[in-house]
């Protein structure tokens, strides 16, 4: 074969690959426990599952998912290793929302070249974040694509795998009237809604290093915080003492607020999120002045402060948020499930991604 029809010269560079593997190898080992067979490397990934054979009735849960656009503040910043919690926390914290416990993930990293050092700090947070949260990383892939991205691009995505005993399992069927709406406190942005921010900085003639007085940091820093890992505190919550307590959770992702818990109430149910019950983080209000909009033109693209939702029984809401601020997720009520007819009026939310759930809508003013 002529060196002009070689691999490298069609702009695929497996030794860096190889390499890029290395880098990342000991930081993908400290997420294996004694259920991981094998090493880094092989085709497959295996995960050993005899311990479900204490399980009634297991029910293997999965999710995948991507980042979004953050990647490219990434990208211009050349900050690599904080994106793959973002990528953990999108993937692994959806196990938790039908009340599994995540057990293994696996990613895939596509780019137009491979450079070692980007590609292994990349994993090495994924791989920081799935030992923070108890899920191995078994297996992944890098996959080069040039000619159809640029040098400098990439983009992740991840799959998980859980596990919840059949009638431990969380979902709107559970839900009853009167039970009580918790929110829980989102770290920022997380990873949703970035289409929006980067419109809106290019629109204000802002660059990521530029420094925003109001939010104390250069912007890059503001939108790169890391999504909050949930999953860990959840699964400590779930297996407690007030787990049974709780009926459903919600992780608000894409689609904001009201669409997202509206997804986790059954049919025939409404709740009113009372906006006063808190106020957003800084960052959703610089970003609305700059756009000249409101933090309600906004609550169907970012999360505003709420990176969660749970809904529970009446009678433990208050030990549940004690519990839940004890375990680093500072929470608080929201609303009340109710049973019946919808309230006349505008705002309702109802029927987001599919899902022909309850109605939801916000009410009030948010805390200033």
């Amino acid at each position: 074969m002529s060196a002009n029809s070689s691999y490298a010269a069609a702009g695929v560079d497996t030794a860096a690959g190889d390499l890029a593997v290395e880098l990342m190898k000991e930081s993908v080992a400290k997420t294996h426990g004694p259920n991981v067979l094998g090493g880094v490397g092989g085709f497959a990934g295996l995960f050993d599952l005899s311990f479900a054979k204490d399980y009634r009735r297991p029910l293997l849960a999965t999710s995948t998912d991507g980042v979004g656009t953050k990647i490219a503040i990434a990208q211009a910043l050349d900050i690599h290793d904080t994106i793959g919690q973002d990528l953990v926390g999108m993937v692994v914290d959806d196990i938790v929302v039908v009340g599994a416990k995540p057990l293994f993930m696996t990613d895939y990293i596509a780019c137009g070249k491979v450079v070692p050092d980007r590609i292994a700090a990349i994993v090495t947070g994924i791989a920081r974040a799935c030992a923070e949260t108890g899920t191995a990383l078994v297996g992944g892939e890098t996959a080069e694509h040039p000619g159809l991205m640029g040098v400098d691009d990439y983009d992740v995505a991840g799959a998980a795998v859980g596990i919840v005993e059949a009638d431990r399992a969380l979902g709107a069927e559970r839900v009853a009237d009167g039970d009580v709406v918790i929110a829980i406190e989102s770290s920022g942005l997380h990873s949703n809604g970035y289409s929006l921010v980067r419109h809106i900085l290019a629109g204000a003639g802002l660059s990521y290093t530029d420094a925003s007085p109001e939010l104390g940091t250069t912007w890059g820093e503001a939108l790169l915080e890391p999504t909050r890992l949930y999953s860990g505190p959840l699964v400590r919550l779930l297996e407690g003492p007030h787990g049974a307590s709780v009926h459903s959770l919600s992780h608000v992702t894409g689609g904001g607020i009201a669409a997202n818990l509206a997804r986790v109430l059954p049919q025939g149910s409404w709740v009113e999120v009372d906006r006063s019950t808190w106020s957003p983080q800084p960052v959703f209000r610089v970003l609305n002045d700059l756009a000249g909009t409101t933090l309600e033109s906004t609550e169907g693209t970012w999360n505003l402060g709420i990176g969660f939702f749970a809904v529970v029984a009446a009678d433990a809401a208050a030990d549940v948020i004690a519990a839940l601020d004890g375990l680093g997720l500072p929470s608080w009520q929201v609303g009340t499930v109710a049973l019946g007819a919808v309230p006349a009026g505008a705002g309702w939310e109802q029927g987001a991604k599919g899902v022909d759930g309850g109605a939801v809508r916000l009410v009030g003013s948010y805390r200033g």
